[in-house]
């Protein structure tokens, strides 16, 4: 090779040279760029491939009454339950598998994509049965898997276990704990679920859970992995639902290294749950047993009852019939109580849901009417012949043989409706639904409970004019001045109505909720009823003679003086395929009446038609049980 060529070479090995320099200068620059830049980035991805999050519910806080006893709390859940990641469950489900795809062929030629999915879900039913049957044997039960469950199961929740009893009592939860292998792929799990020890005691009040999944809470670590989520619960009604956020635990988390087919391998981190916070109620669990155990024994199917602390106006009681027992709602609703349920109207809380005429209770707002514009004096007296004739109609007093010459306080003590029906006529339409909206009785309570009903009426001219076609009449006002008519209130409403008069100022807003000192002395004050001294004094010494010498004295407690008013409402109602009349059995009081500490409204509703349903017999002595209760736990109000 001459110099020329000898050079000519040289210059080509050193372009290749080059190029070999620069392309593993390129190479080995990006490698270094992905191991200095972006290995994070690999990293986390592969984390994201190969980890698995479970995310596990916190146990809900305890509910409890006035004086710290346990209303709602959870008790112990066990289950017997199969993982279905476990080796030696893969390994059966994987060899039953091929055992029916065999069978299947040789009975088949042709074997379709369909064909392997059913025959794969009927591998693990068939495989789980077998463990479930073991289990059977030890217990004496007759359990099955269902394969449509169980496969939903597998695909959703996979890293989770499956319940194959998962309603074990506790005796059978110590014989399997027993008799398992400590290797086994059943093992027995314990977990919670809501427990009411007071059972249906105001079950409407303190409400129920359902089921729900976890949602994702942004504090928790590997929000980015694939999660699986244990099922939680959440409030559906009353106190579980209004308080939820305070109520709800704190969901606790694993995170697990799986292999590639997504089996678990190790446990790299754990967050436990926690359990939510506690509520302190303002009922007494023995103010509410009282008065549930009264309605049973005058054998009343369907009522409301609504207990006030005067000064602070917490609800010491509030029933609401017929009830049912919560434990029957936990786990879950059994389909035979939601049939009941459905069958006896038994989903509202009546004592703020149900709506009804308000009946003679509301002669207190129509006296109170009277009083403020001077249609209503000491003096006043109206003749009751037993009827008052309206227009070319008779409106009937409840005693057809009349009452003679009444004046106000022995209108209240009797409860006279022609003495009414004069008073109503006089102050008109206009003037009574206003004083019965100075009330609050056409609006709601406010109490810290969902669902309130919107659909109370203090009926106006206007109101019917729009709603019915044709204007008001002389007859509606007589009916409206005794609680009938188009008047419409909840329990609550009257209950609130008797606190108000006890304390000579209109209140709203009660609570469930067991108020402190300060949230008490927080409240700001009412506007006055609108009565001076003497009005207001006739108005409380009628509700006094009631109950010690009129329609309300079923409601007497010994050494404490009550005021109060009875009242019977009608409503047209088909019952068993007949329509008729329904009667209501309404009382209301407040005591003592010197220095009121608790005021009472109670419904009965009658559930036969035609039958007379008074608030003498039906209502007052469920009050009478309910206050005779509350003062024998405060003596120092009782008179010796």
């Amino acid at each position: 090779m001459n110099p020329e060529e000898k050079i000519k070479y040289q210059s080509r090995v050193l372009i290749f040279y080059v190029a070999i320099i620069l392309m593993m200068s390129v190479l080995l620059g990006g490698l270094a760029y992905r191991q200095l830049f972006t290995s994070a980035e690999f990293k986390e991805a592969g984390k994201i491939q190969n980890h698995r999050r479970i995310l596990t519910p916190g146990p809900r806080g305890n509910i409890y009454d006035r004086q710290g006893r346990v209303l709602v709390s959870n008790q112990a859940k066990f289950s017997a339950v199969i993982f279905l990641k476990d080796k030696t469950v893969r390994e059966e489900f994987e060899k039953k598998r091929r055992i029916l795809f065999r069978d299947f062929q040789n009975e088949n030629d042709i074997l379709t994509s369909r064909d392997r999915d059913r025959l794969t879900i009927q591998a693990r039913a068939q495989v789980i049965q077998t463990y479930l049957n073991d289990v059977n044997r030890v217990l004496g039960r007759e359990e099955s898997v269902d394969a449509k469950t169980l496969s939903r199961h597998f695909y959703i929740d996979p890293l989770l276990p499956y319940p194959i009893i998962d309603d074990l009592n506790r005796e059978e939860f110590a014989i399997l704990l027993e008799s398992l292998p400590i290797q086994s792929p059943v093992q027995v799990y314990a977990s919670s679920s809501r427990f009411y020890p007071y059972e249906a005691a105001a079950a409407h009040t303190l409400g129920f859970v359902s089921n729900a999944m976890l949602e994702d809470e942004v504090d928790l670590p590997g929000e980015d992995l694939k999660t699986f989520a244990s099922k939680g619960t959440f409030g559906r009604d009353g106190v579980e639902k209004q308080y939820d956020e305070y109520l709800q635990g704190k969901t606790g988390t694993e995170i697990w290294l799986v292999d590639p087919s997504g089996f678990q391998v190790k446990r790299e981190q754990r967050v436990h749950p926690e359990k939510g916070k506690d509520v302190y109620l303002s009922l007494d669990i023995d103010l509410q047993l009282a008065a549930e155990e009264k309605y049973r024994e005058l054998e009343i199917e369907k009522g409301a009852l609504i207990a006030l602390d005067v000064e602070t106006l917490e609800v010491l009681a509030m029933v609401s019939l017929p009830a049912y027992n919560l434990n029957d709602t936990t786990p879950r609703f059994k389909s035979e109580v939601v049939k009941w349920i459905n069958e006896n109207e038994a989903w509202p809380n009546r004592a703020f849901q149900g709506i009804y005429p308000p009946g003679s209770p509301y002669k207190l707002v129509t006296t109170i009417a009277g009083l403020q514009h001077g249609v209503i004096t000491k003096d006043t007296e109206y003749e009751c012949s037993g009827y008052h004739k309206v227009g070319d109609r008779l409106f009937p007093c409840h005693n057809r043989n009349g009452h003679g010459d009444v004046n106000v306080k022995n209108a209240i003590r009797v409860s006279c409706n022609v003495f009414y029906y004069n008073v109503g006529l006089e102050i008109g339409v206009d003037r009574l639904s206003a004083t019965a909206m100075h009330l609050g009785l056409h609006k709601e309570s406010g109490i810290d409970l969902p669902n309130e009903t919107s659909r109370m009426l203090v009926p106006t001219k206007a109101w019917k004019k729009e709603n019915r076609g044709y204007g008001w009449t002389p007859g509606d006002t007589a009916n409206m001045s005794i609680g009938q008519g188009f008047n419409i209130s909840t329990p609550i409403q009257l209950a609130l109505l008797t606190a108000s008069i006890a304390r000579n100022e209109v209140v709203s807003n009660p609570s469930i909720l067991k108020l402190t000192p300060d949230q008490v002395a927080e409240r700001p004050r009412g506007p006055d009823l609108g009565l001076n001294d003497e009005q207001y004094n006739i108005l409380i010494d009628g509700m006094k003679r009631a109950v010690a010498i009129g329609t309300g004295k079923n409601s007497q407690v010994e050494g404490v003086a009550i005021a109060g008013k009875t009242g019977t409402a009608q409503f047209r109602k088909r019952v068993d395929g007949k329509t008729g009349t329904l009667e209501m059995a309404w009382f209301v009081a407040f005591g003592p009446v010197e220095n009121p500490k608790v005021a009472i409204a109670v419904l009965s509703e009658g559930t036969v038609i035609d039958k007379p349903y008074g608030g003498s017999i039906y209502a007052a002595p469920i009050a009478q049980a309910v206050l005779q209760t509350y003062f024998d736990k405060h003596p120092e109000l009782v008179d010796d």
